[in-house]
This record gives C-alpha cells, structure tokens and sequence, in this order.
C-alpha cells in the first residue's frame, strides 16, 4: 500500500499535468539549431516548470509553417524574419519575439566534384532553398545583389527541408543548396559535397528568425504565450550557462555528433537575443528587402506586424 506522502505528490502531480496549458508549436525546420531552444526547453522541464505543456511539430519552411497557422494546426511558430511578409498578405499572425539576429546559422553547399569552385560561379545557377518568401531565399537572392547580377541572378529553387534539398544537390538536379550549419558539415564530412559560403558577415542589421502567434492565440492564450516567452529567454539563460547540457540535446536533435554540435553551439549561440526586442535597423532592412525582392509591392508598416507586449519585462 502507498503511503499518504507518495499519494499526496501523486496527486499532485496529476492536478499539476491537469492544469498545464497546451501549446502546439511548430519549427520550420527540424535539424536546425536556431530551433534547439525550443527542445531544451522541453527536455529540462523549464516550459513544464510555467505550466505549459509544449507540443512540438515540424514544417519543411515558413510558407508550410504560416500555412499551419492559418489552419489553426497550431499556435505558435519559430520561423524566419522575413516570413513577416505573410502577415501583409493576410496569414492571421503576429511576430511576438526577435529571436536571432545575423544569419550566421546557414551555409552554402555545392558537390565537391561539382564545376563551382567559387562564388563567381554561382550566376545563373540553381540552388535550392527551403520555401519562396523565406530566410534562405533572402539570403540568395542577397548574394546575388551585392555581386551585381540582380535579385534574380541567381535561380531559386524551392524544394522543401534541408535533407530534401542536400539530396538534390547530390543527384545532381540541384547546382548548391543553403542549408542550416548541422546539415552542411554533416554533407561535408561525408565527403560528398563542400561549404562554399558562410553567412556570418552578409548583414549585420537582420532579424534571422522570429516567434510568431497566431491571432487566435493572442486573443484566447495571452497569459500562456507571455509563459512561452519567459520559458523561452530562460532556457537561453540555461543554453550560454550549460553547455554540456545544451550540446548533448543538440546532438540529438541535429542528428549529428557531440563535437560538431559542440562547434555549432559556439558559432551560433551569439545570434540568440537575449530579450526578443524588434531592432529598429533591423526591421529597416526587412522592410526595404520586401519590396527588392518582389514580396511586397510596397514597403509595409512594420509597426503593424509584431507586438512586444508579451516579452518579460
């Protein structure tokens, strides 16, 4: 027979899990450890410890996530800066945090056999990204603007997640590929493929990846995003004052060993903001980008498409 002690916390363990507030949140990609957080998190209890029963989903891209959204799939999404776009074309969100700043998480990646042997190289070429209007497509067609050939100097192909994108480079349909950083050593240390470009230095002023809500999460669920936010700078804390910690559920995620996740943490864990502010510069560089890439007719007012009033204070 149990004693009354363990009955107690017993139940109060079911009254606790009975209370907590479900929130499905999805990723726009599974591997990448701009993402990581949101396992961390979950894995040490730190989301549980606000009450808060995380349900985790992942999307191949922003278009696929903002999809989710609009379907009420689920609340909360961890995509790109530049998915704020949807948002002037109606998805029914809001960014509600500035998660990660430069894009230092992604890299570019071409056969080790293959003809392209520089950047130079690239014009006119196919390379693959994950879904039109996302992060990876900025960044292409960036590159493409500061060599001089235009926006579209350099041909975008949508095709999906990363493991769908490094497989088509591989068989050939596809020139190079951007994918996040675990998924280019993994290509790299195969032998297969190589990193062509790295894109720490491409802009300093970018908000590489934003935390959206739906609006119907904003309106029914206002006290457990600001909960999801709390436990989300949290386990940043946790992240830059636990490594070992950090890199072993990094692995696991990423599908790739300890000493690459080791090398990827101390690469990206800078790009983490720390308070989920929307920089002003940053938002500047969104804006004009809207419109150079054809997203937008016109520059929106950006003021209009996220909402700090869930951050911590």
């Amino acid at each position: 027979m149990r004693s009354i002690p363990t009955l107690l916390a017993v139940a109060l363990f079911a009254a606790t899990a009975a209370s907590a507030e479900t929130l499905r949140v999805g990723k726009a990609g599974r591997e990448a450890f701009s993402f990581v957080p949101l396992d961390v998190g979950v894995r040490t209890g730190i989301f549980k410890q606000r009450g808060l029963d995380i349900q985790i989903a992942n999307f191949a891209g922003d278009a696929k996530l903002q999809q989710a959204m609009a379907a009420d799939a689920i609340d909360i999404a961890l995509g790109s800066g530049p998915g704020l776009a949807f948002i002037v074309k109606g998805s029914p969100v809001k960014g509600i945090a500035a998660m990660a700043g430069p894009p230092l998480l992604f890299a570019l990646v071409v056969r080790k056999d293959g003809t392209i042997k520089t950047v130079d190289d690239l014009k006119g070429r196919k390379i693959g990204v994950s879904t039109v209007g996302s992060v990876t497509s900025w960044i292409i067609s960036e590159v493409s603007r500061r060599r001089g050939w235009g926006y579209e100097g350099i041909a975008q192909v949508p095709i999906g997640d990363n493991a769908a994108r490094v497989a088509s480079v591989r068989s050939g349909a596809l020139d190079g590929c951007i994918v996040d950083l675990a998924s280019a050593l993994n290509y790299q240390q195969r032998g297969d493929g190589r990193i062509l470009l790295r894109f720490g230095d491409l802009v300093s002023d970018f908000i590489i990846h934003v935390i959206f809500a739906t609006d119907k999460a904003i309106a029914q669920k206002p006290e457990a995003l600001r909960g999801f936010l709390a436990g989300w700078f949290e386990t940043i804390r946790f992240m830059r004052h636990d490594k070992p910690k950090s890199v072993e559920i990094a692995a696991q995620v990423m599908g790739t060993d300890g000493p690459t996740a080791a090398s990827i943490y101390d690469e990206l864990m800078p790009m983490f903001s720390d308070t989920g502010r929307f920089d002003p510069k940053a938002l500047a560089v969104l804006r004009r980008s809207f419109v150079e890439m054809k997203t937008l007719p016109s520059e929106p007012d950006m003021s209009t498409l996220y909402t700090e009033k869930f951050l911590p204070p």
